[in-house]
């Protein structure tokens, strides 16, 4: 029937053809001076930030997913996200091709932040999610049937009168199938091929068969000993004014503090108020006869609703059945001990109150309330329990270990206990253990119940707990219950941890134990606990996990045994589990965790005959198909067929339909397979083809075909047309690695897919080329990098003296094309697969010109070094940073020098830099000079000492220390002209300490800048922002921890304000230039922009590798991720040229154009000047003018003929004669 209750749900607008992004403006980075250009950093996937919608962010470890859709470069968008898991979904396609939207089912509370209790519909037009109230629970398996305008529902849920499974049909709502539901969850729904409905799951009855539920009712005492007890009208009797009086009373006993009365003569309440809520299906009053009073009539109304409840008694005189509500009698007479009253309509409520309207004798009064439920419950709060005063044997009850207190509800059903953990208080002991009072045997569904965290504030610290629990004494053996629950739920919410028989032999009582998971976070974690339901569903057994449902037949036929389907069921083994349901071509395939006769786990039915597949089925559970092109992917926890031998068929396998056999996936994986969702990948230029997702529990690809074992995180890709895992296969292809757990494909709409995802434009691993020309994009740097080994010494756990900061991946690169050679040199703390299958540590070649063949070093390095800055001068390699070991029998410690030419090291290396903790961080050569300089962490270069900075001449092969002066660690260089070179770091000035200095090389000279204690901290990142470096950008760490960005204008420290979040750590910076300009402002030039690179927050947008600041405004530029869902960081942009400031377009700066226009003005005024002297010697010889005589013929005409004896024969001789002058000069 259709259900009366009004529903604000309107059909939504029909779908455009895909979702709309929002572009963000290109960052028009004038590129084209400096060759080729990268990006290098410690991620496998990284991205452009092209639109809005895009984000950083790692996926979900949390047990929330989303609904997720590609963006235009491949990479997936988040469309909406829930608190939990999202498990289905499907396009409802109406009558006539209206499309109402997305049915989203899933145990989630929340979607898209709007509160929808595991169902809700989705317009992926416009991302809004309308939610489908009504029902309670979870929903895993959603048909949307266009033929009967009708959705399908399944899972473990309560709605109306259904219970599993339910109907919404057009734009009525939900409406009750014609049997109810089921007595256990629906898992998949699927539509056959003659219109039938086929449900899977674990039941064993209908929701209206009268044997389901418990054969013995009302079993559990609600607790009134801990409730608040008040009372209306009382007496004022000493004895007989106390409302609690009749609390916990089980027998007989009337008198002072026995009793409560009312007042002579006048009306009265007596009220229970609870910190729980319950659902009674009993009430048992005991009258009072004290004075020959009582209460003759009463209501019995139900808290907070204010709701007069009807119920059902037997009268006393007649024995017949009557029903009462406002005016409920009780009798007088003395040998009845009690009467029971019997709820019509069975509700929840957490408080509730007895009106009496009239009485006997002189005054009503009570002499015991007592409340009953057919639900049976452990709650975590003892004095919820049953009470002990009650004296039932085997009482529910919970204990609790370690630092739990208890929380007040505030939307929740009742009040729960919360703890903080972390690593420090975790233990096994750390637990609450849950034991009900259960009264026989039976098939029972075990739920626990999580409260949100919403109301308490704790959703940034829920975490994951681990549930345990014993359900069988051994006389009929049960599988003890283990899994792993996340409670990061915003509101309320329950998972079913058990479903099958639990045997009561003796005194057994199961037990279920909550624990906190361990390994979760070093910070705190809350971990809650609230109640434990188990839940009798039947005890006789007429389905076995399969039904099919006519919905062209009003009534359900009563003989089950004329369906193929329903057969198929009961001859599978009892407690048979149906998983995953695929019709196609006439063809039931039916999987799951089951047996027969001839066949295990999955088999078909076709013809109306139940058949087996090839080798009797699989060996193990299936929890998954998934059909693509004449094949069925299986999945689950098996590794065979049954009852053959099909290698290689390990938790994952094909069935192939035409051919009738099954093929493995390479050898499989690891673990289970849960999960299987298609996705489309471009896996060649522009071609577009569907793979396979894998999703479980898996952690590695099983080795195959010469191809070695990947470990991965639950998540596989399979690319059919390489018959290979995407993860074996060097693809420019995106980047995607979570949990995918379905999919839809609404039409003319965008795909739409579930789970929790990172996602990115590119799978690159540590490095990856920028485009200088045309539009930008990202191409990867051929290099395969592997997991890093867990280390005692690595370098990411030894905390650096400059930069703070933990080193993993590749920190620094260089492009050299000398020689007429092209190499990429990539440095850092990584390993990296050798062309030639060698292992590579820490420093890797990359030579284009030679098929981009990838070379390392030769043995002699500490595996736990790490290179942090690289620097190239006449073919030799300077790599730089916290290296030691052994090169050519010499130590190392910093620094090594690497031949380009010979590919080998330089004989003999530098003398080793000494010191604590020595790393390198800087190179800087001077320009137009042979002299590096060498900047870092140390205190000599072999026995000369030289704190944080020494010069290597190359010509000489020698360390020189620039000049006295200066120490501490040098973090940062950068040479402004050939004389001045600035430097950042942690330092001291002629013992003053500072963290920007600067040396004047033609001086020899140290000093201190101005201003520079506006620098909040040490110096780790330096970029000149014009040709001469008169300005430049610092970044670094402040004392406090955080990020700072500052600007020097020529004559102070400029800061950008503290904006940038805290988790920021800048590891580059670089300023380019632009090719339209943005709006001038005070810290930097329109034509410019700051590039910075790192770890970054950026306020208003959250996490990024890369950004771009134009003086004013931060844009996300680069968006990365790393390994094992870590995030990721980009440390250094690389460029083969340092152009960075000559004007585009081939145009030179300013200064040099003055300079040039100078020379040629000076030019043309010399070219004038001998134009004018050539015009005026022409004009004179026009006027007759004639040179004068220059020959002085008669006195030196014939003066070369005098030998030279006659001249120079009397020098030196002494005497005043002839032919001698003064002092002996000679006279002619």
């Amino acid at each position: 029937m259709l259900l009366p209750s009004p529903l604000r749900w309107l059909l939504l607008a029909a779908l455009a053809q895909a979702v709309t992004f929002d572009a963000v403006p290109p960052p028009n980075l004038d590129l084209s001076n400096l060759g080729r250009v990268g990006l290098v950093g410690d991620f496998d996937a990284i991205s452009l930030y092209q639109y809005r919608q895009q984000s950083q962010n790692a996926f979900n470890t949390n047990g929330s997913q989303s609904i997720l859709t590609p963006f235009p470069s491949g990479a997936l968008a988040t469309l909406a996200s829930a608190d939990a898991h999202i498990q289905t979904m499907c396009p409802f396609v109406m009558r006539g091709g209206r499309m109402a939207g997305v049915v989203v089912g899933g145990n989630f509370t929340s979607l898209g932040g709007v509160e929808a209790q595991g169902v809700a519909m989705f317009n992926p037009n416009t991302s809004t999610v309308t939610p489908l109230p009504g029902l309670s629970g979870k929903v895993a398996a959603a048909l949307c049937d266009e033929a009967t305008n009708t959705v399908y529902i399944g899972g473990e849920f309560k709605g109306a009168n259904s219970t599993n499974a339910i109907a919404w049909v057009g734009q009525s709502g939900w409406t009750n199938l014609p049997f109810a539901g089921f007595n256990g969850p629906v898992q998949s729904i699927a539509k056959g091929p003659d219109g039938k409905i086929i449900f899977g799951g674990t039941f064993t009855g209908l929701g209206n068969d009268n044997t389901t539920g418990p054969a013995k009712k009302d079993q559990q005492v609600i607790n009134l000993s801990t409730a608040e007890i008040s009372a209306g009208g009382s007496s004022t009797r000493t004895g007989f004014e106390n409302p609690r009086n009749v609390v916990c009373k089980s027998g007989s006993q009337q008198g002072a503090n026995n009793t409560w009365l009312l007042a002579d003569n006048a009306p009265g309440y007596w009220r229970a108020g609870f910190r729980f809520g319950f659902r009674p299906t009993l009430l048992r009053i005991r009258n009072t006869r004290e004075e020959d009073r009582g209460t003759r009539t009463f209501r019995f109304t139900a808290l907070p609703i204010n709701g007069i409840m009807n119920l059902t008694y037997t009268d006393p005189v007649t024995k017949q059945n009557l029903t009462c509500d406002a005016r409920c009698p009780l009798s007088d007479d003395t040998d009845l001990e009690f009467q029971d009253f019997r709820f019509v309509n069975v509700i929840g409520m957490s408080a509730f109150q007895i009106d009496v309207s009239e009485w006997y004798g002189q005054g009503g009064g009570l002499a015991g309330v007592e409340l009953f439920q057919d639900d049976i419950y452990a709650f975590a709060v003892n004095d919820f329990n049953e009470p002990s005063c009650a004296n039932i044997d085997g009482r529910s009850n919970a204990t609790s270990v370690g630092p739990w207190s208890v929380v007040p509800s505030q939307q929740s059903s009742s009040d729960y206990l919360s703890g903080q953990f972390n690593n420090s208080n975790l233990g096994p002991a750390t637990a609450v253990r849950f034991q009900p009072n259960l009264h026989e045997s039976g098939n029972y569904s075990v739920t626990i119940y999580t409260p949100g965290c919403v109301q308490d504030g704790t959703c940034a610290t829920r975490g994951r707990v681990n549930i345990t629990g014993t359900m069988s004494a051994g006389t009929r053996p049960a599988p003890p219950i283990q899994t792993e629950l996340f409670q990061t739920n915003n509101f309320d919410k329950y998972d079913q941890i058990y479903n099958g028989y639990i045997d009561l032999g003796g005194d057994f009582q199961p037990t279920v134990t909550l624990t906190p998971s361990l390994g979760q976070t070093d910070g705190n974690v809350t971990i809650v606990a609230q109640r434990v339901r188990f839940e009798l569903l039947s005890s006789s057994i007429g389905l076995n996990g399969l039904y099919e449902f006519d919905p062209n037949r009003a009534e359900i036929d009563g003989d089950l045994s004329t369906s193929a389907v329903n057969r198929a069921g009961l001859n599978l083994s009892t407690g048979a589990m149906v998983n995953a349901l695929v019709l196609r071509d006439g063809v039931t395939y039916v999987g799951g965790n089951f047996s027969s006769d001839d066949y295990d786990h999955i088999f078909a039915i076709r013809d109306n005959n139940s058949t087996s597949l090839p080798g009797g089925g699989l060996n193990g559970e299936v929890m998954a198909i998934h059909y693509e092109e004449r094949r069925l992917y299986v999945g689950g926890n098996f590794t065979n067929t049954s009852r053959t031998n099909t290698a290689g068929l390990n938790n994952i396998a094909i069935y192939s339909i035409s051919d009738r056999v099954w093929q493995p996936l390479g050898a499989g994986v690891k673990g289970r397979v849960e999960t299987i969702v298609p996705i489309s990948l471009n896996t060649t230029t522009n071609r577009p083809e569907t793979v396979i997702s894998l999703t479980g529990t898996f952690d590695e690809l099983l080795p195959f075909n010469g191809q070695p074992a990947v470990p991965v995180t639950g998540f596989a890709v399979w690319v059919p047309s390489r018959s290979n895992w995407l993860q074996n296969l060097d693809l420019n292809i995106i980047s995607i690695d979570g949990q995918l757990t379905t999919f839809a494909n609404p039409p003319n709409g965008p795909l739409l897919l579930a789970g929790t995802l990172s996602s990115q434009g590119l799978r690159a691993q540590g490095a990856v080329s920028l485009s200088t020309s045309g539009p930008l994009n990202l191409n990867r740097v051929p290099v395969r990098l592997l997991p890093q080994l867990p280390s005692n010494a690595n370098p990411g756990s030894r905390k650096r003296a400059i930069s703070g900061t933990n080193v993993t991946g590749v920190v620094a690169g260089y492009f050299y094309e000398a020689s007429g050679r092209n190499v990429t040199v990539l440095g850092g703390h990584f390993r990296a697969r050798g062309s030639n299958g060698s292992t590579i540590e820490n420093l890797a070649f990359v030579n284009g010109s030679d098929d981009n063949t990838v070379t390392g070093l030769s043995p002699g390095l500490a595996p736990e070094s790490a290179f942090m800055t690289l620097a190239v001068h006449q073919d030799t390699l300077y790599a730089g940073g916290s290296v030691s070991g052994t090169v050519n029998s010499a130590n190392v410690n910093g620094l090594i020098l690497y031949d380009m030419i010979r590919a080998d090291y330089v004989r003999p290396q530098p003398p080793a830099f000494g010191g604590r903790d020595v790393a390198v961080y800087a190179i800087a050569r001077r320009p137009n000079t042979n002299d590096v300089y060498v900047g870092g962490n140390f205190e000599s270069a072999g026995s000369l000492g030289c704190p944080g900075i020494c010069i290597y001449t190359s010509s000489a092969a020698q360390w020189n220390r620039p000049a006295s002066g200066l120490g501490g660690s040098v973090g940062a260089l950068a040479w402004a002209g050939g004389d001045r070179l600035i430097v950042g770091g942690n330092l001291t000035v002629n013992g003053t300490a500072t963290s920007m200095a600067t040396y004047d090389a033609r001086l020899r000279s140290w000093s201190s800048y101005a201003g520079v204690n506006d620098v909040p901290g040490p110096v780790t990142a330096l970029s000149a922002a014009d040709q001469d470096a008169n300005r430049f950008w610092i970044a670094g760490a402040s004392t406090n921890g955080s990020a700072f960005l500052m600007v020097y204008d020529g004559s102070r420290f400029r800061s950008v304000g503290d904006v940038l979040g805290r988790t920021t750590r800048i590891r580059g910076l670089q300023v380019l230039r632009l090719t339209q300009n943005h709006q001038r402002n005070d810290l930097l030039d329109e034509d410019k922009t700051v590039l910075i690179t790192g770890q970054l927050d950026l306020p208003g947008f959250g996490n990024a590798s890369a950004a771009l600041f134009n003086g004013t405004n931060f844009t996300p530029f680069v968006l990365a991720t790393g390994a094992n869902n870590s995030p990721g960081s980009v440390s250094q942009f690389v460029s083969l040229k340092q152009d960075f400031f000559r004007d585009r377009g081939g145009h030179l700066a300013k200064g040099f154009v003055v300079l040039i226009a100078l020379a040629i003005a000076l030019a043309l005024i010399f070219i004038l000047v001998v134009i004018g002297i050539f015009a005026e010697r022409i004009r004179r010889r026009r006027e007759g003018y004639l040179p004068a005589p220059t020959n002085m013929f008669e006195k030196h005409g014939n003066m070369e003929r005098i030998p030279p004896s006659h001249l120079f024969g009397t020098l030196g001789q002494q005497g005043q004669g002839h032919g001698q002058g003064p002092g002996g000069a000679p006279m002619i």
